[in-house]
């Protein structure tokens, strides 16, 4: 797994920022779009991720995509997000991520690998839509979970193993897999 360490934050954004419960959405026909490097380092973020994020281009190009992680969501997801990345496959995941505002906002994203010319990864690609009221509510106490599991344990590596363990089991019982039970999920809630 890739681990991205974070840059000193501009203007309180990042780690520093506060979570406030404010939700944030945005219309259903708009994508939040932005583009990383290899590393995770954004190198790309349209208008509709900087009106949202309440960032500027400025505060997030050259900066770890993870600036926008809320700390309510759990590691595991993201490690799963990596993994699946390193093997040069797509992902689709719900992600709640944090404003620069301390504001909230949910997202169904899908993550894809970029390729050059001749073929070789050069970075990721990101499109986000507005997930449906139900999918949230259909996500939230399984991250809950994760997130509750991540906190009994001391090291981040250990809370990744760990949760990563658990979100296996629950979605196995479920769907098999966290693709499948993310597109059990679209295909229930995201008409």
């Amino acid at each position: 797994m890739l681990e991205i360490q974070d840059r000193a934050a501009p203007r309180g954004a990042g780690r520093g920022v506060v979570p406030t419960g404010e939700a944030r959405t945005f219309a259903p026909d708009e994508l939040i779009v932005s583009k990383t490097d290899l590393r995770g380092v954004i190198t790309y973020a349209n208008d509709v991720f900087l009106r949202i994020s309440r960032y500027e281009l400025d505060d997030v190009i050259g900066r770890p995509h993870n600036l926008i992680r809320h700390p309510e969501m759990p590691r595991a997801v993201f490690a799963l997000l990596w993994q699946t990345l390193s093997e040069g496959r797509e992902l689709f995941a719900y992600i709640d991520n944090l404003a620069a505002d301390g504001a909230h906002y949910w997202v169904l994203a899908h993550v894809t690998p970029s390729y050059s010319p001749d073929g070789a990864v050069v970075g990721y690609h990101s499109n986000r839509r507005r997930p449906s009221p139900g999918a949230i509510r259909t996500i939230t106490p399984l991250y809950q979970r994760l997130v509750e599991e991540e906190r009994r344990h001391p090291t981040a590596k250990a809370a990744v193993a760990a949760s990563s363990r658990l979100l296996d089991e629950l979605v196995a019982a479920e769907a098999g897999s966290y693709e499948e039970f993310v597109w059990s999920v679209i295909a229930r809630e995201e008409r």
